[in-house]
């Protein structure tokens, strides 16, 4: 790949969501805020601590905001920060291009196999 392709737009937003749970992640919590056991709910498959490391990752990445309030035990809620939410956005469209269009590139994977 050359440094152009590396540099480009579309290749860092695919480094931003690179991981096999961060879009489902920031699909639910573009529905609304969330706590981690709601995530953990709405996201039955992944593990906890697979749920934790790509909420930190997403949050160092600026995509996610994490507030945490003082309480006993302290309540701690995930949201989308404005980035997180446009990406969510552009991967909105992807999701509905691979709804349309994923038949003929799934057909196409299978005839190669």
């Amino acid at each position: 790949m050359t440094n152009a392709m590396e540099n480009c737009g579309f290749m860092t937003a695919l480094r931003a969501i690179e991981g096999k749970w961060k879009v489902d992640i920031l699909c639910e919590l573009g529905k609304a805020a969330r706590r981690f056991g709601r995530l953990r709910q709405a996201i039955p498959e992944i593990s906890e601590k697979m749920l934790a490391q790509q909420l930190r990752e997403l949050e160092a990445d600026g995509l996610v905001s994490r507030t945490t309030y003082p309480e006993t035990p302290p309540k701690v809620v995930y949201s989308l920060t404005k980035r997180g939410a446009a990406l969510n956005v552009a991967a909105g469209a992807l999701c509905q291009w691979g709804e349309e269009f994923g038949d003929t590139v799934d057909a196409r994977a299978v005839a190669a196999e």
